[in-house]
């Protein structure tokens, strides 16, 4: 049998508190505190878990006690054990001398420790290994005898391994790890939990949560604690926040927590592992921050830019960053750039004027300081204010870079119930151009801004500056196309004489609010009016400057006095010259030609296609004459005019389309249409009947139909049908001339035949005399006696045949003198020595107008004297005649 040596073995192999029974101990111990008691205890001690035997030997060296545990741990019933020599009893047959010397050297007297094979069955070969613990004693007659104490060596070499397992988790983890008894103390920390809190492990034995953990915190945990100690449900991942000593930041753990048993199945207490997640916690902070920021710029992306308006875009602006990036935000643009400047002085320095546009808040609804540079006071939306020039906003617009201006704390506004510790000055940069400065703000309970911010504002600021200048831009040119087409059509409300006038113009789109659609009324000499509706092929700027040249082109040729006819034949003529190829030809001409000599269709560039096809343009030219109630039509390949006279349905008139203006070779018919008073002409383009949706009969069938119930005042008639049709297609602009035919009565119009004689000068005076008389305008009869000798005397000493004076009145007094010579009237300077040659300058001197026209027999002369208002004085016809001299 072999030996161990001669000191007996420590069942723990250590001592002290550090054992693997001391979580089980050292409450018992506390438990004992007091006054000695006698009590029993529940299984799990450690002699449970370190399964110790007995058995005795008499002094004739055999077994007289065999204890029931060494009958299950070495599996030999007391039946084969009592009375017989222990060796022969579980000692295999080859160790059985050796072992005989050993047992008697413990009867002896000797105590012994050592290990020994044992086997189960008869016979058997050693299965089994021992440690067996040998006491001498001595029986009741004095002789020497044994107490032999038996553990298997198996369930001590388990409990060594548990013990190194321990050791190396509390020794060697990366986590820190814990034991609490029952009461909530420390019974155990490992080293990685005491090099996060400072001291050797064992200075926290003992020690509660309060102890190393902030008050709040440290509740929290002796509540988890409690909890898991009273239910057994375990806790995971809880998150602790914590000062580590000697650092400034806080620290976050993750603890989980569970209950531990004895052997009994009694709660002993409970562990705790805790995991420094800090910079776990962190990574997880910045990627949602980058998720947040991605999902920021994402939406504003989406929704930046959706509008050509500068507020608008703004505030957009605005409510993408508030609440999801800041508190409040503001956004400035410069004044002078909204005015309409590229620079205004003081941009470049920071210290113009600027406008606030925008400003948004989640703690206030009244615009608030958001920086310690901004204006005294709060600064309201739509006020121009100053950044002081040391001020870091005017620093940021300076030199075009963010910048974070810390907050100060103030008594400015309480509504706030925060104060501003932060806040992001970001200059609004588009196409290397300062155009304006956006703060972000947060309130103290936010985290401050930070780089990643930063970043994040200027992409912002970035977009939107781009985006504001493009509206800015486009407001710019917008405003400049909208100022050239309302100078190209006529007034709101123009008059004309026997025609009540309304008109409507409709742009395609209202992203430009300009197109090639025209209409003009035109006051022709004799109280008569052109009407003119035309369309420009094209629509937006481009169109919008065709249509100028072109109706500019119209008027002109208007107050030539040609017949409809001509003045679109000249029409033609000039837009062919404004589509050309700049060398005096028209593309079409040069088409044509290169046709004719066999060369295919000319090269042309892509600009003067364009061109060409820019000055297409239909017209219908109408002129109506309110003595005779006739209005004469000729038409440029435009949609045929509609007349509807009272009780009628409307009527699409029969005027000759005619070739569009530009593509020359045909000449322009005229046709002549008698208006009765009460009828409803109008004139209009095709975008207000034309449309993909529906062909072009059934829009002017639907035009037809709203005209024919349009028997209400003509600005409600105007209305109605744009209403009864189909305006919002968006497809083509719409212009729409509506005239109510009423013409001049009789009794305002004076019409007499003059012989050609020398006396007829005098019968002409008194007829006009006679007829202002009974008109109420003895104001004006000595000026138009003088004004008629002049044209009578003129048409007997220059023209021929019969003479005609008629007298119009309506809003002005027109006089109109006909002859039969084709001679047109030349106004000359008269020298001092001349005894003739002014009457044509006293004409122009004391009438408000005057001019020559064609007749098919001759000419008319004809001169316009504004009606009397009571307020401004006549010229008075002496002075005006002695200041030829």
């Amino acid at each position: 049998m072999s030996s161990g040596g001669a000191e007996p073995a420590q069942a723990d192999g250590q001592g002290g508190a550090d054992g693997p029974g001391e979580p089980g101990v050292l409450p018992r111990a506390r438990e004992l505190q007091g006054p000695p008691i006698w009590q029993s205890s529940r299984p799990g001690s450690i002699y449970d878990y370190i399964r110790v035997a007995s058995f005795s030997l008499g002094p004739d060296g055999r077994i007289d006690q065999w204890s029931e545990r060494a009958e299950h741990m070495l599996g030999i019933p007391a039946r084969y054990a009592l009375g017989k020599d222990p060796v022969e009893a579980f000692v295999p047959r080859e160790l059985r001398a050796t072992s005989r010397r050993k047992v008697s050297e413990i009867l002896d007297g000797r105590e012994w420790t050592g290990l020994v094979p044992y086997r189960r069955e008869e016979g058997g070969d050693a299965d089994g290994l021992a440690e067996i613990y040998v006491m001498p004693s001595r029986d009741e007659n004095g002789e020497r005898a044994a107490v032999c104490l038996v553990v298997d060596v198996r369930a001590l070499r388990g409990i060594e391994t548990d013990l190194a397992a321990s050791q190396a988790v509390f020794g060697q983890s990366p986590m820190g790890f814990t034991l609490f008894g029952t009461d909530l103390r420390l019974l155990r920390v490992n080293e990685r939990f005491a090099t996060v809190f400072g001291g050797p492990a064992s200075k926290y034995r003992g020690c509660g949560p309060h102890d190393f953990l902030p008050r709040s915190e440290a509740e929290r945990m002796t509540a988890a604690l409690r909890r898991v100690l009273e239910t057994g449900e375990p806790v995971t991942e809880m998150q602790l926040v914590g000062m580590a000593p000697g650092e400034e930041d806080r620290r976050r753990w993750s603890v989980s927590l569970y209950r531990l048993h004895g052997a009994s199945g009694r709660p002993i207490g409970v562990a705790a592992l805790a995991a420094d997640v800090t910079g776990r916690r962190r990574a997880e902070r910045e990627a949602a921050s980058a998720r947040r920021n991605l999902a920021l710029l994402n939406e504003a992306g989406a929704r930046i830019g959706n509008s050509l308006d500068l507020e608008t875009t703004a505030r957009t602006l605005l409510d993408v960053a508030v609440p999801q990036f800041c508190d409040l935000a503001s956004v400035d643009l410069y004044q002078g750039l909204l005015s309409g400047d590229e620079a205004p002085p003081g941009m470049s320095d920071g210290s113009a004027e600027l406008r606030r546009v925008a400003f948004a808040s989640a703690v206030s609804d009244a615009p608030l300081p958001t920086a310690p540079g901004d204006a005294p006071g709060a600064v309201a939306v739509g006020a121009v204010h100053r950044y002081p020039f040391n001020s870091p906003c005017a620093g940021a617009l300076r030199t075009a870079h963010a910048q974070i201006i810390p907050g100060r704390e103030s008594d400015d506004g309480p509504e706030l119930g925060a104060v501003v510790h932060s806040t992001l000055a970001v200059p609004m940069v588009a196409r290397d151009t300062v155009v304006g400065l956006v703060q972000f703000s947060r309130t103290k309970g936010s985290e401050p801004f930070g780089e990643r911010d930063t970043a994040l504002a200027v992409e912002l600021a970035a977009r939107a500056a781009v985006c504001i200048d493009n509206a800015r831009l486009y407001r710019r040119e917008h405003e400049r196309a909208l100022i050239l087409q309302r100078s190209l059509l006529p007034p709101g409300d123009p008059e004309a004489a026997g025609l009540d006038i309304a008109c409507r113009y409709l742009p395609g789109t209202t992203a430009t609010e300009v197109g090639g659609d025209w209409f003009d009324v035109i006051e022709l000499p004799g109280h008569r009016t052109a009407l003119v509706v035309g369309d420009v092929m094209g629509r937006g700027l481009r169109a919008a400057v065709a249509m100028g040249e072109l109706r500019t082109a119209v008027r002109t040729l208007a107050l030539l006095d040609l017949e409809p006819a001509e003045v679109l034949s000249a029409l033609d003529e000039i837009a062919r010259g404004l589509g050309g190829d700049g060398e005096g030809r028209s593309s079409s001409a040069r088409s044509a030609r290169s046709r004719s000599e066999g060369t295919g269709e000319p090269r042309r560039s892509a600009r003067t296609a364009d061109l060409s096809e820019v000055y297409l343009a239909t017209c219908v030219y109408a002129v109506y004459d309110p003595v005779t109630r006739r209005c004469t039509f000729a038409n440029a390949g435009h949609l045929p005019p509609v007349l509807v006279e009272d009780g009628e349905d409307a009527l699409l008139l029969d005027v000759p389309p005619g070739m569009p203006l530009g593509v020359g070779g045909e000449p322009f018919e005229e046709i002549e249409v008698e208006l009765p008073d009460g009828a409803l002409l109008a004139l209009y383009t095709d975008g207000l009947v034309e449309s993909r949706h529906h062909p072009l009969e059934e829009g002017l069938q639907a035009f037809r139909t709203a005209l024919s119930g349009a028997d209400r005042p003509l600005e409600d008639a105007c209305d109605q049908v744009l209403s009864a049709m189909d305006t919002s297609h968006g497809e083509d602009d719409i212009a729409l001339l509506m005239a109510r035919v009423h013409g001049l009565p009789k009794d305002a119009v004076g019409d007499w035949s003059l012989a050609p004689e020398a006396r007829s000068v005098a019968r002409a005076r008194e007829l006009a005399r006679d007829q202002l008389t009974d008109w109420g305008l003895q104001d004006l009869v000595d000026t138009t006696e003088l004004l008629v000798s002049e044209l009578v005397t003129n048409a007997l000493r220059h023209g021929h045949g019969e003479i005609r004076l008629r007298l119009l009145l309506d809003r002005t007094l027109v006089c109109e003198v006909w002859d039969a010579d084709l001679a047109q009237p030349r106004r000359r300077r008269a020298r001092d020595t001349d005894e003739g040659g002014r009457g044509l300058q006293l004409v122009g001197l004391l009438s408000q107008g005057w001019g020559s026209r064609r007749t098919p027999r001759g000419k008319t002369v004809w001169f316009e004297l504004a009606l009397p208002d009571g307020e401004s004085a006549a010229v008075d016809p002496a002075e005006a005649l002695l200041s030829l001299f």
